[in-house]
């Protein structure tokens, strides 16, 4: 009986993606955009909790319409799975009854800070990480409203080239972020690269956190998230999945002590 209700449970899930859901007014209907590399994209192992959604938490679908969030949510690659976005939205949602969360799923596993630049094409993935996420945050914008753009980016640009001029990149980032999206104030959140203790960071690592960390000193309306005691996959990259769980809600509750979001009553 018990397995009866899981793969029922799955059928539901599945049909529900499949026909996708109309999303609320306008105003009450809360976007993210979730962008960066492999570690926003998500590369957790999917486990059931993961796959039950939340009755106020969309996702934007590869194919452009809005469906009940699960994870995998990216579709950058095959290895997409449990990301930081379903629980951030999760979080977001219990924290204002009154209100949907959209998220945007646009990120790339692999993308250095460079590939998110009109017409930048990344042949890793064969994609064009700005030019698409363009695309899919003006299919959103038509049905609700941009709150926040999530960030997760980092380990592409720590070399040894690249490194020092991370920091001026990533504030030319949000500024045309923000120009793009017509949102001058967004909230913008940069979560910090893993720090695992069997995979030293190199120089070049340091520099690109201590621009990560200095983010909210130096652009307005911005937060950093730590990733500290959080664990990897095995692989020594990407997060496992309760890590990645952690730092949805580590994101969530940076979201919400930023002035102007909705506190938990």
């Amino acid at each position: 009986m018990k397995r009866f209700t899981f793969l029922l449970s799955i059928v539901f899930t599945t049909c529900a993606v499949a026909q996708g859901k109309e999303p609320p007014a306008k105003d009450q209907f809360h976007l993210f955009l979730l962008v960066g590399q492999s570690n926003m994209a998500g590369r957790g192992v999917v486990e059931e909790s993961d796959k039950t959604p939340h009755p106020r938490v969309l996702m934007l679908s590869k194919e452009g319409t809005w469906v009940p969030a699960i994870d995998p949510m990216h579709f950058d690659k095959t290895s997409a799975g449990v990301g930081l976005g379903k629980t951030f939205g999760q979080i977001i949602a219990d924290a204002n009854p009154g209100i949907t969360i959209g998220l945007i799923p646009c990120a790339v596993g692999g993308s250095p800070i460079d590939t998110w630049q009109p017409g930048v094409f990344y042949p890793a993935t064969k994609s064009h990480p700005w030019d698409d996420m363009t695309k899919r945050a003006a299919i959103a914008l038509k049905a609700g409203t941009l709150k926040g753009i999530l960030w997760h980016q980092g380990e592409s640009d720590s070399l040894p080239d690249l490194a020092q001029a991370y920091e001026a990149k990533l504030h030319n980032l949000i500024a045309r972020l923000r120009k793009e999206l017509n949102a001058p104030d967004v909230p913008f959140i940069a979560g910090q690269m893993g720090k695992f203790a069997d995979m030293p960071w190199t120089p070049e690592k340091l520099i690109v956190d201590t621009a990560h960390q200095n983010l909210a000193k130096k652009v307005s309306r911005t937060a950093f998230v730590s990733a500290e005691g959080l664990s990897h996959k095995g692989d020594k990259i990407h997060f496992d999945s309760p890590s990645f769980r952690e730092l949805g809600k580590r994101y969530a509750e940076a979201y919400l002590k930023m002035p102007g979001t909705t506190l938990r009553q």
